[in-house]
């Protein structure tokens, strides 16, 4: 039963130490599909499985990231787009001017909670505001670890918290709670915990000797060398949270987020377009090659300042195939051991070491965390987590809000942890930094399921179900 996990680790393991911040260009995806071809003998000559059965679970485990690939593929997109267009070098040089060194981390994670809770989506928020943010983090001097990390806590605050999250929404309805009720009572670990992620890079701001008023006015230099920056361009961020907040669906409001900054690239940086497209002769042709390469292709943009040049490259939906190549590689594996029963064998050993209120919180938070691991995909960790235990908790008179709270103290805010699940492929390759660099610096994300424990083992607003 313990045999595919027990590969996989020793796998990815032997990648860390050989291939080192590289593990994600293609040996973790080679890692996964070994372990998965174990898990599949394991079912076929254990269980005594067919082939065509354990194919039909795959096959349907990949068809259900379909809607995170395709998002994946527009994200790309808009990175090439919102840059190009002269939208994100826009913020990132008004924002400069206001975010202080001093305040920059807990304002930046304010500033993306704030976002976050009003739109219902991380990924949306780390890939628009989120990018911007480490820009200026860069210019003041900050570490890209620091810099990830309080963007990454604000983002899945918000989400955590908002009723437009479908991780939210998710928890709350697989587990049978009303909505607000799983946000009020996820607000006696949520709150806490930001609040302190907040002192600290308060704090760290406070504390750090940052350098970056040099690179403050070189970056504001080079950007104006570079775009036509201009008040006038943040419409297109502005209309997008309009179609969000309107409920848009999120693939719609991508897509025309796009379309418009594409138009922005032709009519506002037209010199640029032509430059990316290698044409020097102009026409609508011209224009036409060069926002196609601009949504599909990597951009290297001379701006005279090399941290900049770094800063303002973008990869499009091409920088994406990596990522989309491992959540494929990840949904065989979780695939595989769905159609064997191996995780839910797993979880009944699990079980029976819930006794008490803190072990079987611990337990459902622990649950979740290794579903994120094993399955890659945060939406199968609070379905999985929240269907294993939910009788349990019915049976032993708990509410289900304690379950809801539980799932996604441990499924959502630890998804962006685990550099293998697609939350957090996503994250790193949007802001540009590895998984285990911000891993550290989020500590909202790291604390949120310690919270859930220790308010079950003090037993604060514990209520048990009325019979």
């Amino acid at each position: 039963m313990l045999i595919p996990f027990l590969v996989l680790i020793l796998l990815i393991s032997c990648c860390v130490a050989v291939f080192g911040n590289a593990t994600l260009d293609g040996a973790s995806q080679v890692s996964l599909l070994v372990a998965s071809a174990v898990s599949v003998l394991v079912g076929h000559y254990q269980k005594r499985l067919t082939w065509d059965e354990l194919e039909k679970e795959i096959t349907a485990k990949i068809a259900s990231c379909t809607p995170a690939i395709i998002i994946l593929l527009l994200i790309g997109a808009i990175g090439g787009t919102w840059m190009v267009s002269g939208i994100v070098p826009t913020m990132i040089y008004y924002g400069m001017q206001i975010l202080k060194p001093e305040i920059f981390l807990v304002s930046s994670s304010l500033l993306c909670a704030l976002v976050s809770l009003m739109i219902g989506s991380s990924w949306t928020t780390v890939a628009t505001i989120g990018v911007a943010l480490m820009g200026i983090g860069k210019a003041h001097g900050f570490d890209d670890g620091w810099i990830a990390g309080s963007i990454i806590t604000g983002a899945y605050f918000g989400d955590k918290l908002s009723p437009l999250s479908d991780t939210t929404v998710l928890a709350s309805s697989v587990s049978g709670t009303p909505l607000f009720t799983h946000i009020r009572y996820m607000m006696f670990t949520t709150v806490p915990t930001f609040l302190l992620s907040l002192t600290i890079f308060l704090m760290a701001g406070l504390s750090m000797n940052v350098s970056g008023q040099g690179n403050v006015a070189e970056f504001m230099e080079g950007l104006q060398r570079t775009f036509v920056i201009s008040p006038w361009l943040l419409l297109v961020p502005v209309m997008t949270g309009v179609m969000i907040a309107r409920r848009w669906p999120s693939m719609v409001v991508l897509f025309l987020a796009i379309l418009m900054a594409a138009l922005v690239c032709i009519t506002i940086q037209p010199a640029l377009v032509l430059h990316i497209a290698g044409e020097t002769g102009g026409g609508l042709l011209a224009s036409y090659k060069g926002v196609m390469q601009v949504c599909y292709d990597s951009t290297h943009i001379e701006t005279g300042v090399p941290m900049l040049n770094d800063l303002v490259a973008t990869s499009g939906m091409g920088g994406m195939m990596p990522t989309i190549w491992l959540i494929i590689c990840a949904q065989t594996f979780g695939g595989a051991l769905t159609a064997t029963g191996q995780l839910k064998d797993l979880m009944r050993i699990i079980l029976r070491f819930a006794r008490g209120t803190a072990s079987l919180v611990a337990s459902t938070v622990g649950t979740a965390l290794f579903c994120n691991i094993a399955l890659a995909d945060q939406y199968l960790s609070i379905m999985l987590s929240s269907s294993m235990f939910r009788d349990t908790y019915l049976e032993r008179g708990y509410e289900n809000r304690l379950l809801s709270r539980s799932c996604e103290d441990g499924a959502t805010v630890t998804s962006v942890l685990v550099p293998w699940n697609t939350c957090g492929l996503t994250q790193s390759t949007v802001l540009g930094v590895a998984t285990l660099t911000y891993l550290p610096y989020c500590f909202f994300n790291l604390l949120s399921p310690v919270a859930s424990i220790v308010v079950a083992a003090i037993g604060w607003k514990i209520v048990r179900r009325a019979h």
